[in-house]
């Protein structure tokens, strides 16, 4: 939904609104205000023309710091990984027109993958909207589809309401963006504020419990199920209920597959763990959720790619499906048991339930439900693990991101681009712990790993935080390098090159008979069109990096890999590891688009390619 305030009234008015009464202060004042009222401390924001007043207000803010991208994209994707990391709505400022439509693609993915975020922009004077005025664009129009709520603010006392609402609107029931639209004669205008104490949205109820009856009901079910799989989304990061998930799970001993935006909300090294399903998950995990005759499906929205054709997705099986958006419930696959409500608070009592029914949380040894049903599963897991084939030489990127997870314990914050390196920084580091695996995964931008990396790392300097990249995905904001360096943000890239478009290749290998559709992002050494050189590598990171003052090695060689991931481990400030791969690889298993688990292709050696050692390719 959509909304403007109501109609400009002089700012000489009485305020109309109950609340606390400030000083009289211009409007960029009164927003610089009312975000920290609502504990903004930080804001990435490029500024223009439109808003260069809420700039100025900025520079006179105590408490918030204000962090300069170098482009609105990487801004607004810096606000995601901030605000993924946290667990709280990310701020991001432009001005009008292009610097508002370079937001919209982050709009978009926040919108997607359910993440928090306030979103500002500048506008033209409110007698100049509508006259193609320099630099107008029509923000508020352009992303109605695409917030969870949007304003165009016309009267400048409405302005402290607004952000109040934003922010609740934001992080509140299933989290999103939200858009403020601000002309440039509001935030110039001055204002006594009224600061509101509460926030009251008629038809807006982000505070739904499951009721008692469907609480007993999904009881039953666990009790009749031979075959019982949880299948668990972002709702419980985004719900803050992992750990009354691991209750829940080790009382009534069901096995637990995540999505990609739920990874990490149950611990992958657990015993009942099955990883990750769809497209690129785990066979195990798919033909558990597949086969099972219950399906709990919470904070999950049953998406293409981890359905696959949705009318054979479960197709025997019972689904229960616990979700806070009623707009989800039986929107992509009709269930049997629909709850809406708080996933936290569902589970909480659920797991009284549990524990009043004689379901007590065992350790895995004690195990002694569903036992049939778990060895079928553990003999999945025996015969299909994630699969690749190691080299002598030439580095294989499973291999990379392995070394990373036993370097790093598991420990880090790992941000991706979008590609073939996504999935295997998905598939290859165990996550153990939420909000530890950020990635565009419901809109699939590129050029989202770097940025966001620097979001999670000011919203969590003490963690190490790395970006796993594909050379594609993060040249598109390769100038957030400068932004690390003058920000003094010490968030890490670990690029794995393979001089392709490496997921567009690997359709093109399987569906277009390896018909190269210009997704080779390098360049020929001669006119006889031979690979480069390890001398000639395009674009050249190392060169790049020495131009924004950041340190960067380059490697090969399967022998020279250790010692340059401990030095990349081992830096304090932003820093670049660029691993050479080779294009060949391709992410297993697949399920192709719009097919079944039973489709699903795990490996095919046939189709590998000779390597040149040294070039990856």
């Amino acid at each position: 939904m959509s909304t403007s305030t109501n109609p400009a009234t002089s700012a000489t008015q009485a305020p109309s609104s109950k609340g606390e009464l400030g000083p009289t202060m211009s409007g960029a004042d009164i927003l610089v205000q009312a975000l920290e009222r609502e504990g903004v401390t930080t804001i990435f924001a490029y500024p223009g023309g439109a808003s260069m007043a809420m700039h100025q207000a900025l520079t006179r803010s105590k408490i918030i710091r204000t962090i300069l991208p170098r482009h609105e994209q990487g801004g607004v994707f810096a606000a995601q990984g901030y605000a993924r990391a946290l667990g709280k709505a990310g701020v991001v400022m432009a001005t009008s027109g292009p610097g508002a439509m370079n937001l919209v693609t982050g709009i978009a993915d926040a919108f997607l993958d359910s993440t928090p975020l306030v979103a500002i922009t500048g506008q033209v004077p409110q007698h100049m909207i509508g006259k193609g005025a320099f630099q107008e664009t029509d923000v508020f129009g352009v992303t109605a589809q695409i917030v969870k709520h949007n304003y165009l603010v016309t009267d400048i006392r409405d302005l402290p309401r607004i952000v109040k609402e934003a922010f609740y609107i934001a992080q509140t029931g299933r989290p999103g963006p939200v858009l403020i639209d601000i002309p440039k004669n509001i935030q110039m205008g001055s204002s006594q504020p009224v600061w509101p104490t509460e926030v009251k949205l008629r038809g807006y109820n982000p505070d739904v419990r499951v009721g008692d009856a469907e609480l007993n009901e999904l009881i039953g079910l666990i009790r009749q199920s031979k075959k019982p799989m949880l299948y668990v989304g972002g709702g419980i990061i985004s719900g803050e209920a992992h750990a009354e998930l691991l209750e829940f799970a080790e009382r009534t001993q069901i096995p637990v597959a995540t999505t990609l935006m739920g990874v990490g909300c149950f611990p992958e090294t657990h015993p009942l763990s099955l990883k990750w399903l769809g497209m690129h998950g785990t066979v195990y995990a798919n033909n558990a959720v597949n086969e099972a005759d219950l399906l709990l499906a919470f904070g999950v929205r049953f998406d293409d790619r981890v359905t696959g054709k949705i009318e054979a997705f479960c197709q025997h099986g019972t689904i229960v499906h616990l979700e806070i958006d009623d707009s989800e419930i039986n929107k992509n696959k009709v269930v049997k048991l629909p709850m809406l409500g708080d996933v936290k608070d569902a589970l909480t009592r659920a797991n009284a339930l549990l524990a009043k029914a004689g379901y007590e949380r065992k350790k895995a040894s004690d195990y002694s439900l569903h036992v049939p049903w778990r060895a079928q599963i553990a003999e999945w897991k025996k015969a299909f693990p994630f699969y690749y084939e190691d080299t002598e030489d030439a580095i294989q990127p499973q291999y990379v991101v392995e070394q990373l997870y036993r370097m790093t314990k598991g420990e880090a914050i790992i941000t991706t681009g979008v590609g073939q390196h996504q999935m295997w920084a998905a598939q290859f580091y165990n996550f153990d712990k939420p909000r530890t695996l950020i990635s565009s995964l419901g809109l699939g931008s590129m050029g989202y790993g770097y940025p966001s990396a620097i979001g999670a790392k000011v919203a969590c300097p003490d963690k190490e935080v790395i970006d796993i990249d594909g050379d594609g995905s993060f040249v598109m904001n390769i100038q957030e390098l400068a932004c690390a360096r003058v920000e003094g943000i010490a968030a890490k890239a670990l690029v794995l090159n393979n001089l392709h478009l490496g997921m567009v290749v690997q359709w093109e290998d399987r569906f277009f008979k390896s018909n190269r559709g210009h997704t080779f992002l390098g360049t020929f050494s001669d006119e006889k069109r031979e690979v480069p050189n390890m001398n000639k590598i395009y674009p050249d990171f190392q060169k790049i990096c020495e131009g924004f003052d950041i340190p960067s090695k380059r490697v090969a060689h399967k022998k020279d890999l250790a010692a340059a991931m401990e030095w990349f481990l081992s830096q304090k400030t932003a820093c670049l590891l660029e691993v050479m791969v080779p294009y060949s690889e391709h992410v297993l298993p697949m399920i192709p688009a719009g097919a079944t688990y039973k489709d699903i292709i795990y490996k095919d050696p046939e189709q590998r390619q000779t390597l040149t050692p040294g070039t990856g390719l």
